[in-house]
């Protein structure tokens, strides 16, 4: 199981990706059931996002996914 990620986190390591963007992708994932989102009660307020059980059994689908890739970059060089 991976670690939960704050907001913050995601924009730095998503290179490129706008806020509106990431935030209607957590959105939608939240709805399609693979994120969860844990908002903590704290001033300021927390929130947290992690993988679901059904996020995660796409971890081997999206993992074979970078592999062909990686394969196919280095095919195509």
């Amino acid at each position: 199981m991976m670690r939960p990620w704050r907001f913050n986190e995601l924009m730095k390591d998503l290179d490129g990706i706008s806020q509106k963007v990431l935030t209607d992708s957590l959105r939608s994932m939240e709805a399609d059931g693979i994120v969860n989102r844990t908002v903590f009660a704290e001033v300021p307020p927390r929130v947290e996002y992690s993988l679901s059980e059904l996020g995660e059994s796409l971890c081997p689908i999206i993992k074979t996914m970078e592999k062909w890739g990686n394969d196919y970059k280095a095919h195509a060089e």
